[in-house]
């Protein structure tokens, strides 16, 4: 007996290490990419109703198994002792940088931090976060960083689109004014 076509598709996306593409599902299940999408939204509906423990999304380079995002206390809890190391208050910010700036260079993150960058960035190059993405057409031509697919997906998005507005979390023009009084010397 033959297993069910969403059977395999969650055999399959249980021991990719990658988002499985549509395309490439429709292929080992001889249908159509059309059909197989169907497949992926009626799972990710069926396991949203069933209040399962993990959810089914799709990411800028395929469809993969996540967490459920209610679980994250008691996942943090469970996997507290056994983190890889975590990213650095710098790592965030130039992670935040690229992510709103792409495409940016290393000269343009440092400007925008008041500090040097370069060996943040070269930890994020390394750990697969950011990637090169070409060379500015500038003096020096320098080398251009955006997010990898592998921030999209530890992200949840399909793109840098789905990233929540920065207007959310601007100070207002009293605040700043507020904040440079206070800094100033006769204050």
């Amino acid at each position: 007996m033959t297993p069910s076509e969403t059977k395999i598709i969650e055999a399959i996306l249980l021991v990719a290490d990658e988002p499985v593409p549509t395309g490439m599902l429709a292929e080992v299940l001889e249908r159509s990419a059309a059909d197989v999408h169907g497949l992926l939204e009626a799972l990710r509906e069926e396991y949203a109703e069933h209040n399962r423990g993990f959810v089914l999304r799709e990411s800028g380079s395929g469809w993969r198994l996540y967490t459920s995002p209610d679980c994250t206390p008691w996942l943090e809890r469970f996997v507290l002792g056994h983190r890889q190391g975590r990213l650095s208050g710098a790592a965030l910010e130039v992670l935040a940088i690229v992510a709103y700036k792409q495409p940016v260079s290393r000269a343009e993150i440092s400007e925008i931090r008041g500090v040097d960058s370069d060996r943040v960035v070269k930890t994020l190059l390394q750990r697969g976060l950011i990637a090169e993405s070409g060379r500015d057409l500038g003096p020096g031509a320098p080398v251009l960083f955006t997010v990898s697919d592998e921030f999209l997906e530890r992200m949840g998005l399909r793109s840098v689109d789905e990233l929540p507005p920065l207007v959310g979390f601007m100070p207002t023009t009293d605040a700043v004014e507020d904040m440079e009084s206070k800094l100033s010397p006769g204050a």
